[in-house]
């Protein structure tokens, strides 16, 4: 018997080393090879030429070479893998609807698509009126393109059903990895010790509260350290000059970090970590905090209090932060009670195992029966061979 098939979109492929929607097309489609799925994913490599093909443990990659920067590229590549994709009857997992004007294509020869529909991205202010424009309408077009859609977030269901049908619409949530432990020495090259900081990773943004972060940190001395993950330029962004002009001796800017063994040590060895977002669903940086054993403070919001609960306590602004922290801080047993909650809430929720277990419950719901009996002649990938000229 022919093992199902999926084809996963809209990522910038695996593995992992971009963001989180590619953590989790790696982890899903890692789980569905596991169990019996053959799983091809498109991924976007620099350069240009024609479409090569390989695999990465155990997931057929389509590499796609793009030589476009920013938005102009994620389009061009978003074009060709669904016109890529449209040459074959499998069905098809979308991460996001940035382009999905152009999923149409897919909805015409009637291949099944399960698009997961992110946050209310076009919302964010920091995309300006022409992106949010092409956003809102990108967003329309899921609505009518999807076979299924998927909320991140139970906030987000009622939303996605009042713009389409809600028996079409889905919510799972974001997964993470559980770290039980991870190596102290990681966080020399850093000068930080464990249980010394607290850590906070986001995109330097108004919209993920970092300036009321770091001046309700700097309201006083603390006695620990804020190791702060994210690239600002002060010279280039008022915002970013705003936040490093509110920062004490105590907050230290380490940039941005990728490795992902060094960012789960500088979770793991964390005594509290500061979430700041205030739109979207389910984001994968608190739903990680959580996998950590992280107490957290949290922008009070109903994002971040249904993912994190009694792992969190919540602020609105620059004095919550100041007198949260500074009782959190002060309190061991309600740190260590804060600390069971994540685990308790990540193991109930968010690990990977149950997130993809979803997944491919409402993948099967999609298969083709036909397709799966008999495979397209020529649809396994030729090493070399660009399936579009």
């Amino acid at each position: 018997m022919t093992r199902p098939t999926v084809r996963i979109l809209g990522t910038h492929g695996v593995p992992a080393n971009y963001g989180g929607f590619e953590t989790a097309a790696e982890n899903v489609g890692l789980y569905l090879a596991r169990n019996g799925w053959r799983v091809i994913v498109y991924c976007q490599v620099e350069g240009r030429g024609s479409i090569t093909y390989d695999e990465w443990n155990g997931l057929e990659r389509v590499n796609v070479p793009v030589s476009l920067p920013g938005w102009r590229g994620t389009s061009l590549f978003d074009s060709i893998c669904i016109r890529h994709a449209a040459k074959y009857r499998d069905v098809c997992l979308t991460f996001g609807y940035n382009t999905a004007v152009f999923d149409t294509l897919l909805r015409a020869k009637r291949i099944p698509n399960v698009i997961n529909m992110d946050g209310i991205e076009w919302s964010r202010e920091r995309w300006g009126f022409m992106k949010q424009a092409i956003l809102w309408s990108n967003e329309r077009a899921g609505f009518y393109v999807g076979d299924h859609l998927i909320a991140d977030h139970p906030e987000l269901v009622p939303y996605l059903s009042q713009r389409s049908r809600p028996e079409k619409v889905s919510m799972i949530t974001y997964g993470a990895d559980t770290v039980e432990d991870a190596p102290a020495d990681l966080l020399e090259p850093y000068g930080l010790r464990p249980g010394g900081y607290a850590s906070l990773i986001c995109r330097p943004i108004p919209e993920n509260s970092l300036l009321e972060l770091v001046a309700g940190f700097s309201a006083r001395p603390r006695g620990i350290e804020l190791a702060v993950l994210g690239t600002l330029t002060p010279d280039e962004d008022p915002y970013h000059a705003a936040v490093i002009g509110a920062a004490s001796p105590e907050v230290r800017f380490l940039g941005a970090i990728y490795d992902k063994p060094v960012v789960q040590a500088l979770r793991f060895h964390s005594v509290a970590y500061l979430h700041g977002h205030t739109v979207g669903g389910t984001n994968p940086s608190l739903v990680e905090a959580l996998a950590a054993g992280n107490p957290v403070l949290a922008h009070d919001n109903p994002y971040n209090r249904w993912v994190a609960q009694d792992a969190a306590v919540y602020f609105a602004d620059v004095a919550d932060v100041d007198r949260e922290l500074t009782a959190m801080l002060r309190d061991d047993q309600q740190r260590a009670l804060m600390s069971k909650a994540a685990r308790e809430r990540h193991a109930e929720e968010f690990t990977w195992e149950y997130v993809a277990g979803q997944y491919e419950d409402l993948l099967r719901r999609y298969l083709d029966p036909s397709s799966r009996a008999q495979e397209a002649p020529g649809s396994s990938p030729v090493p070399g061979k660009d399936w579009l000229s």
